[in-house]
């Protein structure tokens, strides 16, 4: 079993080949590093909108003023939950060449979503550069059997090119492609 390791100030990149019996097992892992600007952006939203609420309940009467704290502290618990339930954590491929490819992706909540694809199914693995008027990223994407659209790799994260590159170059050993 052999590591390799690269970084970025966003994201991490493990490579981990692991020797079987019948066949090696590739496991490629990018992890994604918590933002402490989007929890300090969270809690200072909170805040503001906890005294929002109870500078309205100071002007109203003492019945109302319960209420509103309440119903502020209860969207405020719901804000949080909802902010941290799609957060990545990590996305991994793991490449079995005799049997298909799993697409992992893990988010802070606990939550794991997994995709098996045939290895039949993959017709080549694409390197994609996509351009927006603000910024200029690449993009992962297998293309499919019977599909008409590409199916990205990396749903949630956009990792950069440096670690891409040899996800690309094991998918396309493992399908058999060129590259």
């Amino acid at each position: 079993m052999s590591k390799i390791a690269c970084s970025d100030s966003r994201y991490t990149y493990y490579r981990e080949i692991r020797n079987g019996s019948l066949q090696t097992i590739d496991v490629h892992e990018i992890i994604v590093a918590r933002s402490n600007g989007r929890i300090i952006f969270l809690c200072a939203s909170i805040l503001l909108l906890l005294l929002h609420v109870s500078n309205l309940a100071y002007l109203m009467n003492q019945e109302s003023q319960v209420i509103y704290i309440v119903g502020a502290l209860l969207l405020s618990i719901l804000v949080i939950i909802s902010s941290q339930l799609r957060v990545v954590q990590k996305e991994r491929v793991v490449i079995m060449p005799a049997f298909g490819v799993q697409l992992e992706t893990y988010y802070w909540s606990g939550r794991v979503s997994r995709r098996l694809l045939s290895v039949g199914k993959i017709l080549r693995p694409v390197l994609n550069e996509i351009v927006t008027p603000v910024r200029c990223y690449w993009s992962l994407a297998l293309v499919l059997d019977g599909h008409e659209e590409l199916m990205p790799v990396f749903q949630e994260s956009q990792p950069p090119v440096k670690m891409l590159a040899p996800i690309w170059k094991a998918l396309c050993a493992a399908t058999g492609g060129e590259e």
